[in-house]
């Protein structure tokens, strides 16, 4: 009897041991650290990008002449077609992704596409959320207003509730430092909204990109005029977006559009949409 009952006790305390070993196993295999295993590579961006063989990339397509729509409601603008050169580049497809200006970061984090290209102005406060490739511009901030406005010279000139610019813009955040409040400013979605406000009188001027204005004054000629100096402090560089993590895709970028610029592709397409070279300076 007493030996039978020293075999079971054998027994169980040989199950338990095996148990405990297994367990400490799985567990070893799970952590590779326990194994002096080195962990896991993340994910390479550059690689992701390439093996999808297309990179997509989020855009305000109202926003001439970077981005906007043509007559047939077509894609066009001078990101657009710098796009189809850097894809050329990467070697790979560019596709479009239109989206809210106002929400454009937080979408980007949120991976709905890859990069932002739209005449983005890289400033301190976005640099804390994405990082950016280039510059592959340079546009301060103008004030825009009807052509046979005399009396405002300067953004100081504006009555309060008289300022348009787009939410989330450069413009926006210069208004702002200039000493105007939200509340006394007109935010508008997209900036045609604006210029058909200041053309109605509801408005009495525009801040906005630099290189926006050959555009309005090409579809109005003598509507508008640009008055005063430019304005942006150091935010005046524009560039490409790209989230925090995605390193690689930010080398592979930078060289294509160092190759853009050394080649003169650059230049070329800023003379054809703006009517003057945004590199000049970089």
């Amino acid at each position: 009897m007493r030996k039978k009952i020293c075999i079971i006790l054998f027994i169980i305390a040989l199950s338990t041991t095996l148990v405990l070993t297994g367990c400490g196993q799985k567990q070893a295999a799970a952590d590779p650290a326990n194994q002096g295993e080195t962990p896991p590579v993340a994910e390479n961006s550059w690689d992701r990008v390439k093996n999808a063989g297309k990179i997509v990339a989020g855009l305000d397509d109202a926003f001439p002449p970077m981005g906007f729509r043509n007559d047939k409601g077509e894609l066009t603008g001078f990101d657009i077609e710098m796009g189809k050169e850097l894809s050329k580049k990467l070697g790979l497809e560019i596709v479009w992704q239109p989206t809210v200006w106002d929400t454009v970061v937080p979408s980007l984090q949120a991976k709905k596409f890859d990069i932002i290209i739209s005449g983005m102005n890289i400033t301190a406060e976005r640099k804390e959320e994405v990082n950016f490739a280039g510059p592959y511009g340079i546009a301060g901030q103008i004030l825009i207003v009807k052509a046979d406005n005399n009396t405002i010279q300067s953004i100081k000139d504006v009555k309060p509730g008289k300022l348009g610019t787009q939410s989330g813009s450069t413009g926006h955040k210069v208004a702002n430092t200039e000493g105007f409040k939200d509340e006394q400013l007109k935010l508008y979605k997209e900036y045609p909204l604006a210029f058909n406000d200041l053309t109605i009188g509801r408005i009495d001027a525009i801040v906005c990109d630099a290189f926006a204005i050959k555009t309005y004054l090409d579809k109005k000629p003598g509507a508008f005029k640009k008055v005063g100096e430019d304005m942006g402090g150091d935010d005046i560089y524009v560039g490409i977006a790209v989230r925090k993590e995605d390193k690689e895709l930010l080398d592979a970028l930078n060289t294509a559009i160092t190759e853009l610029k050394n080649d003169g592709t650059l230049a070329r397409l800023s003379e054809k949409w703006m009517g003057f070279d945004m590199t000049e300076g970089l």
